[in-house]
């Protein structure tokens, strides 16, 4: 018998990051953090100057890149999260923002993802695409084009399993060895019946993030 996974509290992390990288790349947070959940710390100097939790982080980073807190706080961190029911994950996530001197260790979560080395990767991705623009370069860089024809790992639920699939580009489904004109034909030939399956299936957001492909169109 599989044992089911509980969800983690926290599932992607940016730490450390300068005011002048959220200014320069605010466009590459904003992606990371579009329409989560989670916590938000800002510092000044190595030590805390501002914490909050938000409904809309995207919303809040932005508030705070004009407010009254603009030119306070040189370097911030965020938390994204999908739950609250890891206690001992909450308490780790409180040293990590509080950083009290009388603890020793910041804690350590389980199983989440550290953002630093993608955001880095987008960094110098953009700043080649901008390269070669600058150097009139119409098409994008190789490795790009290369990260454009990747498959996406979907799945949905049907009558309690979950049925696995890829999401290609082009919005075809290859499911058990067969390719759907598109996520709804994939879903209706499971369910047997006509089936939205931009709603149906799910792609995994962030480590034990699964949410409907319906946002990749409004990304």
């Amino acid at each position: 018998m599989t044992r089911n996974k509980k969800p983690k509290l926290v599932t992607q992390y940016l730490e450390s990051i300068s005011s002048e990288g959220f200014d320069k790349h605010a466009d590459i947070i904003r992606r990371f953090v579009r329409g989560r959940n989670g916590v938000y710390a800002l510092y000044r100097r190595g030590k805390l100057y501002y914490s909050g939790l938000a409904s809309d982080l995207r919303g809040r980073l932005k508030t705070h890149a004009n407010d009254r807190h603009k030119g306070l706080w040189d370097t911030f961190s965020v938390y994204l999260t999908i739950g609250d029911q890891h206690l001992r994950e909450l308490e780790s996530l409180i040293l990590r923002v509080a950083q009290p001197p009388g603890n020793r260790q910041l804690g350590k979560f389980s199983g989440a993802q550290n953002l630093n080395r993608s955001f880095g990767r987008e960094i110098a991705k953009k700043q080649r695409v901008e390269r070669d623009r600058i150097l009139g370069r119409e098409s994008l860089t190789e490795e790009i084009k290369r990260g454009s024809k990747q498959s996406r790992r979907i799945r949905g639920k049907f009558k309690g399993k979950f049925v696995k699939a890829r999401l290609r580009p082009d919005n075809r489904v290859r499911m058990k060895g067969k390719l759907y004109t598109s996520p709804s034909a994939a879903a209706s030939a499971i369910r047997k019946g006509p089936t939205n399956g931009w709603s149906f299936w799910q792609y995994e957001r962030g480590p034990g993030d699964w949410v409907p492909i319906d946002e990749l169109r409004n990304s």
